[in-house]
């Protein structure tokens, strides 16, 4: 629980006042973006951009304590019905932003190789975390950022508060779970896409149609196919593309060929997708 790491929370937050990277208005803490020359590095936005989404993302840009419309909270005094811990500023709560550095820094160091989300915490949350991490700890914060798509359902965002949401649980209940694996993945992970009730039942087609063809006797070259496969996964993992590739093995294998590597081949690129094929397909029929 992010409660069990206040203490750390509220040493960087001091490491930000002593760095000048903080100011302290009655109780409340803000994180000076002056003095970090990148923010807005991570998001690619402009200012004017950067100040419509922090106003409609929980930032308040017109708040006139506020030296730059887009410094944000660091430390706050508490609610009444608020929890409160102590503080050199006066008791309060921690920002929202500055919770996941102190916890990242604790749990794996100062930086990260691979840091993902979806794509709506690019700005503010990621950006203010980098900003706050990296003028703290006096190094890079994240080498790699990873920003999944948003998932709609029935024309809607999935989200927890509609309620709209597809459970793998209940998908695994009438599906194998390799082909919910195929279904996901022809979808790009940065892209915003809406899941439908057919996919699953296409997923599990194709399933069955690399599974013939994972244990046929021979097939075409694969070489081909394999440096297609290998190509879209060293391309920000384009899983759509890989996906393609392996598709078009089968089709060649049950089209007929020589090669009796096809087979094993597209075993192992499957394998390299997260999709095995030597057991059977699970059926819910």
């Amino acid at each position: 629980h992010a409660t069990q790491w206040v203490a750390e929370m509220v040493e960087m937050v001091k490491t930000l006042d002593d760095k000048g990277h903080a100011y302290n208005v009655d109780g409340t803490v803000f994180f000076d973006v002056s003095t970090f020359d990148s923010f807005g590095a991570v998001s690619g936005y402009d200012e004017a951009t950067m100040i419509e989404y922090a106003a409609e993302r929980g930032g308040h840009p017109d708040d006139p304590r506020q030296r730059n419309p887009l410094d944000f909270i660091l430390w706050q005094p508490s609610l009444d019905d608020e929890p409160c811990w102590p503080s050199p500023w006066g008791d309060g709560r921690p920002g929202w932003h500055i919770e996941c550095s102190a916890m990242a820094k604790g749990t794996i160091g100062e930086t990260i190789d691979l840091h993902g989300g979806g794509s709506d915490l690019i700005f503010p949350h990621h950006e203010c975390e980098r900003a706050q991490s990296e003028t703290a700890n006096g190094t890079t914060f994240v080498t790699h950022w990873m920003h999944c798509g948003m998932v709609a359902y029935e024309g809607t965002k999935m989200s927890k508060s509609l309620g709209n949401l597809v459970f793998v649980s209940e998908l695994s209940k009438v599906a194998d779970p390799r082909a919910i694996r195929l279904a996901l993945m022809r979808h790009h992970y940065r892209a915003n896409w809406e899941w439908f009730d057919g996919d699953i039942d296409a997923a599990a087609e194709l399933l069955e149609r690399l599974h013939a063809a994972a244990n046929a006797g021979s097939g075409p070259d694969p070489a081909p196919y394999a440096q297609r496969l290998r190509a879209a996964l060293d391309n920000d993992l384009a899983a759509p593309a890989a996906l393609d590739a392996l598709s078009a093995l089968a089709d060649g294998i049950h089209h007929g060929g020589t090669d009796e590597s096809a087979p094993t081949i597209l075993r192992e690129l499957a394998a390299l997708c997260g999709v095995e094929l030597t057991s059977p397909v699970i059926s819910h029929n």
